[in-house]
């Protein structure tokens, strides 16, 4: 596999990782209840966060022109995390939250185009071109991770790892992939030991 360079001054990394990074009472924050929101996806249905109560769910916050979210795809991992979760019933939605006109931006037929020629299988792309269910969850980076419990309790919100500076497949394979080991830990009801990891990437390109 070839390895791809990170390069790009539209995006800004926050790679520091620590715990308890969000803002405190910020929404979205580990413990809390996950806001209501309703959003187009790329095939003109609406769906609501309330359509998979009794579910675990996956928030992506997804730009496909930053770097760090080309790198991930590039390699097969958020690909390969989108199958794994689907054969277990989570249910995995990309939000975009870029404003018309900033890095990574897609209408719906580009969505799904972007979508299809990276092999990505998300449940659904959903639309947030105002950025408001992006700003509803404190998202701040593309890649950017929320896991919801079946009872609509935000079980992490954080970067989808800790190597924000790996380059391959396999340096990322190497990486501990902080969503699975929430998804995990909650499954088995044991308590999360990492439930809000600093996010790293491109910052949100909101309006």
């Amino acid at each position: 596999m070839k390895n791809i360079i990170i390069t790009g001054l539209a995006c800004v990394a926050a790679v520091g990782l620590t715990t308890a990074w969000a803002a405190q009472g910020a929404t979205g924050t580990p413990g809390s209840a996950a806001p209501a929101f309703t959003l187009a996806d790329s095939n003109g249905k609406n769906v609501s966060l309330a359509d998979y109560k009794g579910k675990y769910v996956v928030l992506e916050w997804w730009n496909h022109e930053c770097p760090y979210v080309v790198r991930h795809y590039g390699v097969g991992n958020i690909q390969g995390l989108q199958k794994q979760m689907a054969s277990e019933g989570v249910v995995w939605l990309t939000i975009c939250s870029s404003a018309p006109g900033k890095q990574g931006y897609v209408d719906a037929a580009q969505a799904n185009e972007v979508m299809k020629k990276n092999a990505g299988s998300p449940a659904h792309v959903l639309l947030d071109p105002e950025g408001k269910v992006g700003k509803m969850f404190d998202a701040k980076t593309t890649p950017q991770m929320v896991l919801i419990s079946p009872k609509g309790e935000v079980v992490y919100n954080g970067g989808i790892d800790n190597a924000p500076r790996a380059r391959t497949k396999e340096e990322t394979a190497k990486a501990e992939n902080w969503l699975v080991k929430a998804y995990g830990q909650h499954k088995a009801g044991q308590p999360i030991t990492n439930p809000a990891e600093r996010p790293y990437g491109c910052g949100v390109k909101y309006p």
